[in-house]
Formats: structure tokens, sequence, C-alpha cells
């Protein structure tokens, strides 16, 4: 295996930053659309409309960027707002509702993988009402870029990049290499600059352009179209060492400055535990005034002798300004005038002389705390223990008094924390689910009648968007205040009160499953035995510890879906399946949750029908249905009063079980129609009250039903009859809902929604409306809408089939304003390849979600699925659309094409479906469309590689089903017994009953289920036998500090201890420790639910470090047991020697034994044992850095051979005979065994220093290669070759390849990998590495062939300039091996990254196959060996 290929499987979630500000749309244009009440919506349809119906106590909200390692992603808060402020009283369960609002959860706007980490994040926003705010991010070492929201593209795009990295910038380094801490950046409250810490000590300013100006040329359509966004000018240098700082801790902005003032907490002389009691007064602040046009940043004022322990600034905001510093154990204000302190334990220190501070009246560390300011004087804390904590800036005019300090809820251990608008907040975490939280002020809005009142009135007045435009800015702070005022309760300004009184609720959550420590793989509670090949898979689960302190969880993934089964029968040669409503006129049941009354199974001659009450029983012999011929389509027509059943030769509508009218297909709809042969329908589309059919010869004919007497009738819709071009796919698409979302994308929108539908809701009909659109696609590959049943076309494209980025109308654009469009001659004279490809199947759905956007998916007939996300863009239309007060903006737009969707645009949405096959034209339709499967949306993919796409804030979350092959037919059921549930057909002729499984979230990368610990998870393992999970468990522990000191220290020592112990008030003291536990978990069959089955406790102040399911050979009795090995260790400080213990347990074998296990051997050991392993029926021992080979008589271990070891061995892995461990800090070492001698000889080592994480084999047929991963976050492929000459006669091993995967790889796991078709001749005995990181990743290394490493490598190089990065990052530099600054030998370049890989199927057509040809290669080939990677790959 000299080759290797690295894929992510799924993407990291611990969050590390997140940041608030408005990036889609400006605060004005959130006020405006909030204010105008829910008829008109924004050009996005992004702003919380109904929220103005509710009394609005709620702003505008801004979005939410995060970021997890190199993921990045902008969601929307969306709220739900109580209808009538009157019935809040009466329905408030629990405080749910708040403020108005019932609910809020976070949905996706936009998400990017970038190409390199990123440290840190921050918004500019110069505060005004009509700008919009950009990110900027910045990248190790020393790169920064500026993105900006895009409304043409509905995305994200680069506006600027900043690089001080390469030779001309290597004097900021001076000389060092490695940095203690990546690049920080920070951004000034008004958004006239950012500011970036790079390489320690080296300032960064970047210049904000003024407003108006913009690098991009003024072309005054996009400056009209929508407000613009913050822009980087310029940027300089300030070497922060001429002003004579060493170490910087933080800096940010304040506020109530002309120019901006940047505040530097920085140390001058550094201090260490040791020397506190003579030197711990070392920081100090420095304010510098930054004059961008002169390049110049004077000192205004600097406040030394504060705290070695600071390490946060806080800006106040206005009116009160100033700065907050945070230390460990106080919390100082500063301004130019004033300053005050509060001391938050007996820890903290105060300068000699300075006045009495005021302590807080509990104890508590704000080491590593975050904040986030939830008014302008309350500031909230996340503890590093998960607690939350206000500090109330406790002020008057401007001078602040004292600050005030109260504890609130616990909550999560958090990474980041910000403010979202007035009333939410969120919480970033990396050890568990970050929350969205919302808060208010004082008392909930149902029992304060007249607050509500007076808060209508502030908005009633001009809205707060109109009023701020015509203040000027220097009048603004008092604006602001005043609108604070209403939010506290009338009371005193900056009382104490309004921090007691606030309420939280939380609202959303975002799995996160980091990090992951380590895994194990086991066995599914529903697992079939007898399945094999790639069905084998998804018997197996993952069971990963993940979270930390009081968020551990035990996380249990699998990468595909196994539905749990209810009944199965065998059907052989199944056509289609459908399930339809009854409703008979009588029986009122509400739409949700009313049950299906039949099943139609359509078999290749024949139809059954079933009906599906208590049980399904066959009626096919009593009911109307045509059941002679085979079904091509059923549904519901007439508001779910009749069905239609559509067959090859005509159709018929049914009342219950009677036919009411049956139709024949003809060739011509004339009145001679009757001497005309007739003709075969091939595929149907039904749409209340349409059905769209697909003859055999390529025409369309539209059935067309009438609500009075529930008839229908065939229409041939005369476009067509002229035109030549054959229909290789059709679907109709219903646009329903209180407010149909295409007709925003008119031209007349405004006078469709606006006026209209406000007059026409008042008559009492609550029927929504609903348009028909039908949808065509061409064998030319262009695609038109069309308005049913008049069939004008009010939306065309010409080359659908290539997959653009971008679709726009092509007819209501002038050709060269078209964004992304190449020519179409270039691209279909290019190759026979291209003129092949055809689209199958169509469909077009909005799921629900009053914010939701249709999608458009496309079925390509090579197995690609196109998939598209529609939102509106117009060009100066948008306008007309957004004031709608003005009608005169109709006259000067052109009435020819004003009912075209001109505004409607779709962008690609990448989807990760990895079925590669040839499907003909006439086959089934694949695409099943479910609105409530176990409570979840999305679709279905059927065809030999099943898949679910489920839609979750508007995102795609796609998981395989791979347990039954190949599905023919599935569409949903819900009835008595199977509530909410499926049915599908699998080609071996089963058909199954089945429902999701409960127990799993499918909000995630892969499906999830976490299980709460309430402790640290370390490390878990797998007992295949009983399917148990033993895992090592830490709780932490509160205990007296006198009985944690007694117990640590030897006797002698303890005596004087208690006697320093003893003086004063110290006895009260607590600390706390971690005391840890092997629990054994069983995941219960029946229930889904984890149980714990037994624990075993460790002794105080023993960690268990290891614990594995070991195979020894007894040498008394020569039989093989399987034990449970623990390895100990002793923390008692560094006074003491360390030790640590072996324990072995028996797992009892009868049922209903007392214990499930028993120690069989437990003996202490010289350090601490770190890593066990069985090799070859002996036990394999690392404790402290010496590794020790036992044999085991059944009551002892006895030593039969050792090995030294560097320093402290990290893991330990075995293959046959051979001993692969890596050392802390010395890299890795390779051992073999010898049973003659008796004993371990080093092969090989690794000469360089590493500091590993994990080790694990790489099998590739006969080779062997090892494998290891850094703190680096570097992964490093070596192999063992003693002929070569480099080697020095086998001492040292090779490097293979080596690689930057941007994470820490805490765990290396070894599955075998499954043999696919093209690699059939290949070896069979391969083996992958799945690996899990700590930002809660999961991924694998696998080996390649050399003929597809060779044409895959040629690809991945010509990708790196071919398709354009996000923030312009290069791929090759950010997986390039990083040293850090230590010595390094290059090592070859033999991995290929998936990562970038997968952009190819993301590009167009004619560029997948420009690209191909330039490598050498065809299209079809790339294809079919990423198909074949994924296949190889499919572990779980």
């Amino acid at each position: 295996m000299s080759y290797a290929a690295y894929k992510m499987m799924h993407w990291p979630t611990g969050i590390d930053h997140c940041a608030a500000g408005f990036i889609t749309h400006s605060p004005a244009e959130a006020a405006a659309f909030s204010s105008l009440g829910p008829t008109i919506s924004g050009p996005e349809g992004d702003i919380d409309s109904t929220a103005a119906r509710a009394p609005q106590r709620v702003g505008p909200t801004p979005n939410l960027v995060v970021a997890a390692a190199n993921v990045l992603e902008v969601y929307a808060v969306r709220t739900d707002a109580v209808m009538g402020a009157e019935d809040g009283g009466t329905s408030s369960s629990a405080g749910a509702i708040l403020d108005g609002i019932s609910g809020a959860r976070l949905e996706l706007v936009c998400y990017y993988r970038l190409h390199g980490n990123i440290e840190s994040m921050a918004l500019l926003s110069d505060g005004t009402e009509n700008t919009r705010d950009s990110i900027t991010l910045a990248f190790k070492d020393a790169k920064m870029a500026c993105l900006e929201f895009d409304d043409s593209i509905n995305g994200l795009r680069t506006s600027s990049m900043h690089c001080f990295e390469g030779p001309d910038w290597l004097h900021l380094k001076r000389g060092r290499e490695s940095f203690a801490c990546g690049p920080v950046i920070k951004a000034d409250p008004q958004g006239r600059c950012g500011a970036a810490l790079f390489y320690g000590l080296q300032m960064i300013i970047l210049k904000a352009a003024q407003v108006g100006q913009s690098l991009v040329g003024e072309d005054e359509p996009t400056r009209m179209l929508s407000s613009a966004a913050v822009r980087i000018d310029s940027s300089y240098v300030i070497d922060l060492r001429l002003l004579e700082m060493n170490h910087i801790k933080d800096f940010t902005f304040v506020h109530g400055y002309i120019e901006p003032v940047l505040v530097i907490l920085h140390e001058q002389e550094p201090t260490w535990a040791g020397r506190i009691s003579s030197k711990s007064q070392t920081c100090m602040i420095s304010a510098f005034s930054i004059s961008m046009s002169l390049k110049q940043h004077p000192m205004i004022w600097s406040f030394a002798k504060l705290p070695h322990d600071a390490y946060q600034l806080l800006a106040v905001p206005p009116p009160i300004n100033g700065i907050l510093v945070i230390c460990a154990n106080s919390i100082h204000y500063h301004s130019q005038s004033t300053s005050c302190s509060l001391a938050l334990n007996s820890f903290s220190s105060q300068p000699d002389g300075s006045p009495e501070t005021l302590k807080t009246s509990f104890h508590v560390e704000l080491d590593a705390a975050k904040a986030t300011w939830l008014s302008h004087d309350i500031v909230m804390f996340s503890s590093k223990n998960g607690e939350i904590l206000l500090l109330t800036v406790v002020y008057d005019g401007r001078a602040v008094q004292r600050l005030d300090l109260m504890k609130s809820k616990a909550s999560i251990l958090s990474s980041g924390a910000t403010t979202l608008g007035s009333s939410f907040f969120f919480l970033g975490s990396r050890l568990a689910d970050s929350l969205l939280v919302q808060f208010s002020f004082g008392v909930p809005t149902s029992v304060l009648p007249d607050l509500t009142d007076e808060c209508a009135d502030i908005e009633g007045d001009p809205p707060f968007a109109k009023r701020l435009k015509r203040v000027p800015s220097d009048v603004l702070q008092d604006v602001n205040s005043v609108e604070e005022l209403s939010f506290h309760n009338n009371s005193v300004p900056n009382s104490l009160d309004s921090a007691q009184k606030i309420s939280f609720v939380v609202r959303d959550a975002l799995t996160n499953i980091g990090p992951l420590k380590d895994f194990a793989y086991g066995l599914r509670t529903n697992s079939d035995p007898n399945a094999a090949g790639i069905a084998k898979q998804s018997n197996y689960e993952l069971v990963c510890c993940s979270g930390h302190g009081k968020n551990g969880t035990l996380s249990a993934l699998q990468q595909s879906i196994r539905p749990d089964l209810i009944t199965e029968v065998e059907l052989p040669s199944c056509t289609g399946i459908w399930t339809v409503y009854y409703k008979s006129s009588r029986g009122i049941t509400t739409e949700d949750n009313e049950y299906h009354a039949y099943l139609i199974i359509s078999l290749e001659s024949r139809t059954m029908v079933l009906q599906t009450g208590d049980d399904l029983g066959e009626v096919t012999e009593t009911v109307d249905y045509n059941v002679q011929a085979s079904t091509i389509a059923a549904g519901n027509l007439f508001g779910r009063r009749r069905v239609i059943q559509v067959y090859a030769k005509g159709a018929r509508v049914l009342d219950g079980s009677f036919m009411t009218q049956e139709l024949n297909f003809t060739m011509h709809s004339s009145e001679s129609s009757l001497s005309s042969e007739p003709l075969a329908a091939a595929s149907a589309s039904i749409a209340d009250p349409y059905v769209l059919l697909k003859m055999v010869d390529g025409t369309i004919r539209l059935l067309v039903g009438d609500h009075s007497n529930c008839t229908i009738s065939v229409n041939a819709p005369a476009v067509f009859a002229s035109s030549s071009e054959r229909i290789s796919s059709c679907t109709l698409y219903r646009d329903r809902g209180s407010e149909p979302w295409l007709r925003r994308a008119r031209t007349d929108a405004w006078l469709s929604t606006g006026i209209g539908e406000a007059t026409d809701g008042n008559d009492g009909s609550s029927h929504d409306q609903s348009d028909i659109y039908c949808i065509i696609c061409f064998e030319s590959g262009k695609l038109e809408i069309f308005e049913v049943p008049s069939f004008k076309c009010v939306f065309s494209v010409e080359d659908f089939v290539s997959g653009l980025a971008i679709l726009s109308d092509d007819l209501s654009h002038t050709k060269d304003a078209v964004i992304g469009v190449p020519d179409a001659t270039t691209v279909s004279v290019k190759k026979e390849e291209a003129n092949n490809i055809k689209i199958v199947e169509l469909a077009m759905h909005r799921w629900s979600g009053q914010f939701s956007r249709p999608f458009l998916f496309g079925l390509l007939n090579d197995g690609t699925l196109l998939c598209y996300h529609a939102y509106c863009y117009g060009g100066l239309e948008s306008n007309a659309q957004c004031a709608p007060l003005s009608p005169n903006g109709s006259s000067d737009l052109d009435n020819a094409s004003d009912s075209r969707l001109r505004s409607l645009r779709f962008r690609r949405v990448s989807i990760d479906v990895s079925s590669r096959d040839d499907i003909s034209s006439f086959t089934r339709p694949r695409i099943t469309i479910f609105n409530n499967v176990g409570g979840y949306e999305g679709l279905f993919l059927g065809g030999p590689r099943p898949t679910w796409v489920f839609v979750c804030r508007q995102r795609f979350r796609v998981h395989p089903q791979l347990c039954d092959g190949p599905i023919v037919a599935f569409t949903v059921l819900h009835n008595v017994n199977c509530c909410r549930g499926l049915i599908y057909v699998t080609s071996q002729g089963f058909l199954k009953i089945c429902q999701l499984p409960s127990a799993y979230n499918y909000d995630n990368y892969w499906p999830v289920q976490k299980v709460p610990l309430h402790g640290t998870p370390h490390q878990v393992t797998y007992y295949a036998e009983q399917s148990l999970y033993p895992l090592i468990v830490s709780v932490p522990v509160v205990r007296p500090l006198n009985q944690v000191l007694s117990s640590m220290a030897d006797q002698e020592l303890g005596l004087h201890i208690e006697n320093d112990v003893t003086v004063g008030d110290d006895l009260q003291k607590v600390y706390t420790v971690d005391e840890f536990e092997v629990r054994i978990m069983e995941l219960e069959k029946p229930s889904g639910r984890w149980e714990t089955r037994f624990t075993i406790p460790m002794q105080p102040f023993e960690n268990a470090l290891t614990v594995r399911i070991v195979t020894l050979q007894n040498t008394t009795t020569k039989e093989n047991e399987t034990l449970m090995a623990i390895g100990t260790a002793y923390v008692q400080g560094e006074d003491v020697a360390a030790r640590g213990r072996v324990l072995l347990f028996s797992f009892s074998k009868s049922e209903n034994s007392q214990n499930l296990v028993t120690e069989v051997y437990s003996k202490e050991s010289k350090g601490a044992v770190s890593a066990v392993a069985s090799l070859q029926g002996h036990l394999l021992i690392a404790s402290g850095p010496k590794i020790t080979l036992n044999k085991w008589t059944g009551s002892e271990l006895t030593a039969v051979a050792f090995y030294d070891a560097p320093l402290h061995v990290v893991s330990l892995n075995i293959v046959k005979n051979f001993i692969l461990f890596g050392d802390i800090h010395k890299s890795i070492y390779f051992l073999s065994w010898k049973e003659q001698g008796s004993q371990l000889s080093l092969l090989a080592k690794d000469f360089g220093s590493l500091d590993s994480f994990a080790t694990e084999f790489l099998i590739d047929g006969s080779t062997l290669s090892l494998v290891v991963s850094d703190s680096d976050k570097n992964l490093q492929i070596f192999y063992y070759a003693p002929k070569m000459v480099e080697s020095w006669k086998g001492q040292k091993l090779l490097s293979r390849a080596e690689f930057h995967v941007g994470a820490h790889v805490s765990k290396l796991l070894r599955i075998q990998m499954l043999p696919t078709q093209g690699l059939v001749s290949e070896k069979t005995n391969r083996f992958a590495l799945v690996f899990g990181t700590l930002d809660g990743g999961i991924g694998c290394i696998a080996p390649v062939d050399e003929l597809t490493f060779r044409r895959l490598q040629s690809l991945q190089r010509k990708l790196v300039d071919a398709v354009p990065h996000l923030c312009g990052l290069n791929p090759r530099s950010f997986r390039h091996f990083k040293s850090n600054g230590k010595a390094h030998r290059p090592g070859p370049d033999n991995i290929i990254d998936f990562e970038l890989l997968s952009r190819y199927e993301e590009l167009s057509l004619g560029e997948q196959l420009d690209i191909a040809q330039q490598v050498g290669t065809t299209r079809s080939q790339i294809l079919s060996n990423f198909s074949d990677f994924s296949l190889g790959t499919s572990f779980l």
C-alpha cells in the first residue's frame, strides 16, 4: 500500500467561535418588514413577519455565525409568535411563552467547509441601520479574509483577503517559528476599523472603506438593490515591541470616543505561581487612539498594577462606556475617570494602599469564562463549571458606583457566548450541545398588561428604524437608553432588580458529539445475523465517549439507517406502492393526523388494493379499482374526497371503493377521437386538482379536475403540439400556504400579494391558496416552468442538465448579465459523453415552515442527483416589491413579460448521494417526498443505493439505508398500528412495514443517540459475547480540603499540614476531585434505552487509564479466557512516587448471577498502567516506562519478557506477533515477539520527536504500514523496509505519507474494507482506519491502488486552481505537514484528499468534462472511482 486516501465522513460539530450580526439583511430591513406586518415579506423572505402581530418586545434579530474547526455556518433565528396578545395569559404553560413568542429555532442560511481552521472570528458592523455586517476570519499563521453576503448568489463571497506570510513579511516573526496562540481578530463597534494580533506582538489595523465607496465598480443596480456590507479598504502594521510591550493577553475597542480607541491588556514582567507572594500585580491596560489617516497611535491613558491572572477585556456599551478587566479572582472596571473593582473569592489580591474593595457573597472563580452583554449594563458570564452569572454595572449618570454579581441558572460548559438582538443569546460549546436561549427582563407579558401597552406605544411612534435615521449620531446614545428603559419595567434606571428578574427559556439546540476521546465498534440491537456484503455493515454502530464533566455523554452513532421492522410479507415483482386517504363528507378529522385508508400495490400485470384499518386486509375483489392492469400512479384529488388511479390505458376516479368516472387516453382529444388508436401513459404526477401525464411517445396530457362535481377531463396543452422537442421528464409543483412562495418572484408581485390578499383574507375563509406549476425538462437539457392550466411559460433555463451553480430565468435577463452561464454552443458540441446525459426524473417541493423555500431536484440517468434551493433576487424590480405604496412603479416595466418569475433564482446545493448506475429512461420513479415519517420531513431516493434525505433547518441531512439492498418502491403509512411509519419493497420481493428508530436524532451528519452520563467518559471497549460496553467514567466530587490533603500526603507530612490548615476558617474550604469508576453499560433490546448493568469503583485518587477486553491463554487448563483488563494510576501529587494497578475481571456466564463481573486478579505495579493488550494469549502491560509481557496461570500473572520504553506509552497495537506503541514524546516504536527465546526485540523506530496521540496498523493485502497521529494535528504513515539503504539496516522507520488533518486525532480503529465491483481482482484483505477527532469529526484513511491514486492525484492538483475556494484558502498548503518549528524532513505526498476531490461533483457538466479531459481520463471513470471508494468505506 504505498497510497492512501483521506476522507471525512462526519464533519466537526464542536463550536469554537460564535458571533451575531446582520449578515443577510440590515437592521432597517428587518425592522421595516416586521412592522409592515405579515402580508409583505423581504427579498429573501427572511424576516420574522408574524412577530408584528404580537406586542413587539422582540427587536430585529441578527444572524448567528458559528465556526467549528474548518466549518463555517450562518443561521437565521426564526420565531413563532403567539397570535393575539390576550390569549398569552391562558396558554402560557410553565412560562413557555415569553414576550409573545412561543418558540424559536435556528435555520441554516449557508454552510461552507474551508481549507483551513478558523482561529478567530469577528463581525464588522458600523452600527447604522441600513448597512449589513461582514464576517472577518483569521487563519494560521497570518491570513485574514473578509466575507459578505451576496444576494445574487444567496451565499457568502470574499470581499477582501489579507496575508502577512511569506518572504516579504518574515521580519514580523523576528526569527521565531512557533507561537503560543494563533491570530486574534477584533472589530471596532462602529465599524471604522478592525485589529488583528499576529505573531504574538504584531498588531494589524484594517481600515474600513468609507460608506458609498467600494472595491466593485459603481454599477447602479447593485447599489440600489440591497444594503451594502462593510468592506475593508487597506491595512498597516503596528509593532507593539516599539511600545515596550512584551506579552499581550487581550485587546479590544472601547465605545464613546470620536476616533477608534484600542485598549490592550499586557503583562509588563511575567510572574509564576511560586512568586505570587512577592510579585502579583503585573498586568496593565493601555488605551491607544488609532488615527488611521496619519497611521499614528498616541497613548491616551493607562492603568497599571492589575492582578497577574487578568485575561479578558470587555468593552462596556454606551451610555456607560469604559472597560471591564476580567481576572480569575476579581473583576475591575476602568475608564478614563473612574475605576472600581469586585473581589470574587479569598484569593484576590489588592495592591497596598488601595481602597477596600467589595466582595461577593459567594465564592466563584472566573478563569476561562465566556461573556456577552444582555443589555447595556448587564453582562452574562458562562463560567468554567457551566454556571451562568450575571454582573450588573451600577451607575449614576456616567459614573460607575459599583459592580454587583449574582448567580443565575446552571448551563452547559461553553466555548463562546453571543447575544442575538434584544431577546436571545447563544451558547456555543465544544463539550456539549450548543443552545439558543431566549431571555426576558422583568415579568412575563401576560402579567403586566400596562407594560405591553407602553411597549406598543414606543414602537407605535414611527418605528425605531425610521426615527434613528433622522437623529444625528451624537444623540444616538440617549435614544438607545430610552429604548432600554422600556424593557426595565419603568423602574429607576439601572436598579439591581432587572438582573434578578431575568427569565430564560431554551429554544433550540445544535447537536455536538465532540470531543471524541475513544470509541468502540459494536453490533446494533436490531442487527440482522444473516446479512452479507454491504448490508452487513449496517449491523454495526459506533459507541463514542464524548463531552466532558457534567456534559459527558455516551453517543451511539450510525452512518446508515436501519428501520425498526413491524411486519414483513413476501411480494414478488412489485412495481409501485401508494397509500391514499379517503375522507367521506361526514367524517371530519384534522388533516395532519388523518389515517390512510387504502394501500395500493402495483404488480407487473395487475393491482392489489388493501384496506389499512386495524390490520391490512386485501379488498381487491370488492373495489372498483382497475385491478387487471398495473398502476402507474395513485393519489387523492378534491381535498382527499376522491382517489385517482392512473394506469397505462386510462384513469379512474373513485369515491371510497366506488368508481365515479373512467377515462381512456387517445391520440387526439378531438371529437373524432373514437376512431383513433389508444395511447399509453408512461408516468404521472398528481397535484390536486390536476394530473400531469407523460405519454409513451414523449407528449404530455393534463387531466383537469372540477371541484364542483368531482370529475376530470383531458386536456392536451397546445404549446407542445407544435414543438418537435421530446420531453424527457416532467412534474407538477403545488405552491401552497397562506402566501404562495413563487408569487414573490414575479415582476408584479406587489400587485398580487401586498394588497389583494389583505382584503380577501377577511371574509372568514381560511383556505390555503395554492398555485400549481408544471416543470418540464426536454431532451436537449432545457428546463421550463409553466403555469397550470394556462401553460404560460414563466421561467426557462437553457442547460439544466449541466448542473450550473446558479439558475436564473433566461428571457428576463439579457444574455450578458447572466451569472456563470457558459455559451450553450461550447457545451453542446463538447463531447458525445455530454449528449447522452438526460434528466430522468424531476421533483419540486416546499417543506413546512413559514420561511421555507422550494427545492428542485433532478435525477440524471447516470445516477447524479442535482439539487437546487430557490431564492428571490430581482434587479430593480424588487424595489417595487419593497415599497407597495407606490403603484406608479409598474408603469415603466415592460408588460410583455409581466407574469414571468423574473426574480426567481436557484442555487445549487451539494448533496452527497453516492449511487452511480445507469438508469434507463422508463423506470419506476425513485424520488418519494414525505412530510412526516417519525416527525421528520424530506425525501426518499429509491434504487440500488437507497438514501434518506431529511430536511432539517432548511438543510439536507443525507443518511443511506444499506440493510435491504436495492429498494424498488416506497411510501408512507400512518394508521393505528404504524404511527408515522413507512412501507418499502425490496428488489428481492419483500414488502416491509417499518418505523424510524425514535431514539435517534437525525438532524446531524450521522444519526446519533446521546446518553447523558453526568461524568466524563474516558475510554470504552466492546465485549461481543454479551454485547456489553465497559467504559471509564470520572465524576467530579466536592470534598473538604483537609480530607483531601491528609489522604494525599504521607503520614509524617500529614501532621504538619494538619497544623497549618486548622488555622482560621480554612476548614470550610472544599476541593473538587475526580472519582473514577468503570461502568458496564448495555443497550436494552426492546426499549432501546441504555442501562448501567454494573459499576466497579476505583480507590480514592486512583485514576482508571485504560480498559480493554483481552483473550488470555490459561497455562494450567490450556483454555482461552476472555477477561476485562483495567489499568490504573494513583495521582497523589509530585512528591509521591507513581504507582498503578492491573485489574482483571471475568464475566459471569449465567444470566441470573448476582455479579455481572468478578475480580480474578489485582496487583500493584511501580508505574502508571497506561495501556494493556493481549498478544497470542499473553498479556502485554505498559506500566510507566516499561512494557512487560505476562503469562496467565488462572490466578497469577508471571512476567515473561520486557522492553524499556523511553518515557510513557500512550497506545498499544498488535497484529500477529508485531507490536506498535506510541510514546508521549518520542514517536513510535515497532517491536516483535519471538516465542523461542521469549524476547521482545526492537525492529525499528521513528527517529524524530513526536507527541503521539494515537497509533494503529494499516493493512493492505500483504503490506503493513504504521499510522500515528500527533499533537500538531498531523497524520503520518510509516513502513518497515530493512532492505532499503536509507533505513540504516532496518533501524529506522521510513515515511510513506504525511498529511495535516487539522484536528487532534484521538483514536484510530481498524475496520475491514468491502471488496467493490471495481476492485474485485484486487486484494481482499484490505483494512481502513476510522478515526475520531477532538472537534467531533469522524473520518477514514483507506488504502488505494496505484492506478486510482495516480488518476485522482492529478485531478486533485487540477482542482486546486479550477475551483474557487472561499476565503481564497489554498488546500495544498492546508494539507502540508505542520511541524510547528521543529526540524522535520518532508515525506512523500502519497495521500489524496477527498475533501477537495468532492468539489468535482459540484462543478457543472462542461467543467467536469473539461477537467477530466485535461487529466487524461473520463468523467464516468472518475465518478465510478468515487463511488467505489465510498462503497468500500461505508462501514456503519
